[in-house]
């Protein structure tokens, strides 16, 4: 059996086909709505949250996993003979999951864990789970897979736009002036991670323009580094979502497009109806 284990959270959105096929270990973020706390896509998922967050005008919270979640799963691939475990979590600089891991890892005797922060999320965040993953089938350990982790940072990329900027305001983004502007004004800022934060690329017009100026990202970085993977990410929005998907594979024939989401964890921060792309470089 494989020496080393993979763990990630909830956010990197896997495919239930990659989590079976690498033997992937996913911990679940929390998201509250009104009274109830939901283990995301574990008892939420995400067509029942965006119909929970069309009915509510409260807006949700979210939580970290709890460090016992951790403590737990730790304990079980130890148990099952696992010599190395490397865990992998979304920007520690948006949630405390990652630290959470490192201190579980703590408190766990008789293997060494490994973490590894993305600084980025949703599916561009599975491309290091998947690339762990198959180290990890090929014997790799834990410090070899994080030293190949941190070189992959240079070649994932991920924009994305919001379709209504309340949803940036109520979650303390947006100040309430540039809201009622940006609103006037029909603006959808570009947003990227930038050492490890969320933070605007540009403000753009309208929805067609961002996609476009998007698109034109990736061009651009295809052109000078090669493209191997391009996700196209939805918020309840699959129709549009495939349209960008078909554009992509004609433009981009020799990248592997595929279709991923935002989830209740993150749609929560970005509400429905936003889009993104993710990529992965060639070198």
């Amino acid at each position: 059996m494989k020496k080393t284990a993979i763990v990630t959270d909830s956010t990197a959105y896997m495919t239930k086909e990659h989590v079976n096929e690498y033997g992937i270990h996913i911990i679940p973020l929390n998201v509250v709505i009104g009274n109830e706390a939901y283990q995301e896509l574990v008892d939420l998922g995400t067509d029942q949250f965006y119909e929970e967050m069309a009915a509510t005008d409260v807006l949700p919270t979210t939580s970290q996993p709890a460090i016992g979640r951790f403590v737990e799963l730790f304990e079980q691939l130890k148990a099952e003979g696992y010599e190395d475990i490397v865990t992998i979590h979304l920007s520690s600089k948006i949630s405390g999951t990652y630290q959470t891991a490192l201190s579980a890892a703590d408190m766990v005797d008789g293997i060494q864990v490994a973490g590894f922060d993305t600084e980025i999320s949703c599916s561009p965040q599975g491309y290091f789970v998947i690339e762990a993953a198959k180290l990890a089938d090929e014997g790799k350990s834990a410090n070899e897979i994080i030293t190949r982790l941190d070189q992959l940072k240079q070649q994932v990329s991920a924009y994305f736009m919001v379709d209504d900027l309340n949803h940036l305001h109520r979650g303390g983004r947006l100040s309430g002036a540039q809201r009622i502007v940006g609103n006037m004004l029909k603006i959808k800022p570009i947003l990227h991670f930038e050492e490890a934060e969320i933070v605007p690329f540009e403000k753009v017009r309208t929805e067609k323009k961002a996609l476009s100026r998007i698109v034109e990202l990736l061009k651009e970085s295809a052109q000078q580094k090669g493209i191997a993977e391009i996700t196209v990410i939805h918020a309840n929005r699959p129709d549009k979502a495939e349209e960008i998907r078909k554009m992509l594979s004609e433009t981009h024939p020799e990248a592997e497009v595929t279709i991923s989401f935002f989830g209740p964890v993150i749609g929560t921060h970005l509400g429905e109806g936003s889009l993104g792309i993710g990529w992965r470089n060639e070198n």
